[in-house]
Order: C-alpha cells, then sequence, then structure tokens
C-alpha cells in the first residue's frame, strides 16, 4: 500500500468553500473512480489554519497513474471545479507527497 499525502493551502478565509468543495462534489467523483482517502484534517493549531490535509491510498505508483489522470481530465469534474471558483480561486497552491513507512510503522 502507498500512501500520498496532499496539502491544499487555500486562499485567505476560502477554506469553508473548499470543504464544502470536497464534501458535495469531489468525493462522490473520486468513487467513480476507485479513489480511496485515509482521511481528511484541518490545523486546530499550527502554522497555518488555511490548509487541507489528507491522505489518499494506492495499491501502486501505476494505479495512481491511471487514476489521478482520470480523475483530474474528467469533463464532470472539471466542469464543477470551475463553477466552485466563479469568484475566484479557491487554493493558492498544493503540495504532495508519497510516503514510504518505515519498518516499525502500524501502517504498511
Amino acid at each position: 500500500m502507498i500512501h500520498e499525502l496532499r496539502v491544499y493551502h487555500c486562499m485567505p478565509g476560502k477554506l469553508p468553500a473548499l470543504l464544502n468543495r470536497f464534501d458535495t462534489i469531489t468525493l462522490k467523483i473520486w468513487e467513480r473512480f476507485g479513489i480511496r482517502q485515509a482521511g481528511f484534517w484541518t490545523v486546530e493549531i499550527g502554522e497555518s489554519n488555511q490548509a487541507l490535509y489528507y491522505l489518499l491510498e494506492w495499491e501502486s505508483l501505476a494505479e495512481r497513474e491511471q487514476k489521478w489522470t482520470a480523475f483530474a481530465t474528467d469533463p464532470d469534474w472539471l466542469e464543477k471545479r470551475a463553477g466552485t471558483e466563479r469568484d475566484g480561486p479557491i487554493v493558492s497552491h498544493i503540495t504532495n507527497a508519497i510516503l514510504k513507512p518505515t519498518a516499525f510503522s502500524k501502517v504498511k
């Protein structure tokens, strides 16, 4: 199992809009493509409370490439994402990392 950590850094005040987009649009589209999430988090105490952290689970890098590309180019997703950004962008930038578990990690 491969885990991908993604961090969406929001434009000021736009975190609620991003959370709503995931809750009402993104997750439903992910289900169609078989994209599996392991969890979502916002920052209670830390550097910025305008970020969304989440983990995705992949069987392999090949699975990630195939499913993420299909999602990212899906016309329904592109149309709905554009609709949520009519008043400007929600996310300023995204960072991601493919994580490798240590020998002593409970999660493999």
